[in-house]
């Protein structure tokens, strides 16, 4: 386990604790930068981050305040497999408690309830999200954008895995361009409480600031007892590389 500290410029408005689920084994297409990003930004809100970089077989911090978890490839999700359901427990009442998590592409499959390989192999998941992916010959890639709460969010995706909500299970988004979810019924990802499984690699977070503060404002709650005290960020570079992404992809359907 690799744990790193970053102070904020100024005096520290509390400690939030950002724990990066298996960085080695899940963390394709840019999808580290997500974690990057967040502690960035909890620093630029005058918290300090610590980030942990949680492996298999490392101690778990089930006092941890967000969560990250990236994408990889199916020999990925079976090396992780023994580590998540021995976590699965705590993490699953974590999330039912209300603790912020994003899970993108391979953890998001694994945050449902399983996920069938294209050789046939079942990899169970931790049921946190009601979805079930199977994995198929369609590869789903290039740049999606979405209509969510937040607004309109980009990425990109690039997928073999298809995924179907549960009845009654809420999606993150409703596809504006790209598949999301499985090509088919107009969903990307899924939310439920403050976890949020999506698709989008791109990095997700760096081109979608307001994301990471939604998360962030939950777990600086969590973390200080106190309402979330945020700073007046300016993002200029992230909204006008989103925007554009947006008139491209919307205008070209």
């Amino acid at each position: 386990m690799s744990t790193t500290t970053l102070e904020p410029a100024g005096p520290s408005k509390g400690t939030i604790t950002l724990v990066h689920l298996y960085p080695r084994e899940m963390s394709i297409y840019g999808d580290r930068g997500n974690t990057h990003a967040l502690a960035s930004r909890i620093r630029r809100h005058g918290y300090t981050a610590e980030v942990v970089l949680h492996d298999p077989g490392d101690p778990w911090r089930d006092d941890a305040h967000l969560f990250m978890g990236g994408g990889g490839q199916d020999s990925g999700q079976a090396r992780v497999e023994a580590d998540l359901e021995a976590i699965g427990p705590s993490l699953k009442a974590m999330a039912a408690d209300g603790v912020p998590m994003v899970v993108i592409c391979g953890m998001y499959q694994l945050f449902g309830n399983s996920f069938h390989t294209v050789t046939g192999q079942v990899l169970p998941g931790l049921g946190i999200l009601d979805v079930t992916t199977k994995g198929n010959d369609k590869r789903m890639v290039g740049p999606v954008c979405i209509e969510t709460e937040y607004g309109k969010v980009v990425g990109y995706e690039n997928h073999s895995g298809s995924t179907v909500l549960g009845a009654g299970q809420e999606a993150f988004g409703t596809v504006l361009a790209g598949y999301g979810n499985n090509g088919e019924d107009g969903t990307e990802g899924a939310r439920s409480i403050n976890v949020i499984g999506t698709y989008l690699h791109g990095p997700l977070l760096p081109a979608n600031p307001m994301i990471s503060d939604a998360l962030i404002a939950v777990a600086a709650e969590r973390a200080t007892g106190r309402p979330f005290e945020p700073e007046d960020l300016d993002d200029p570079l992230a909204d006008e590389a989103r925007g554009r992404q947006v008139r491209r992809l919307v205008r070209s359907r």
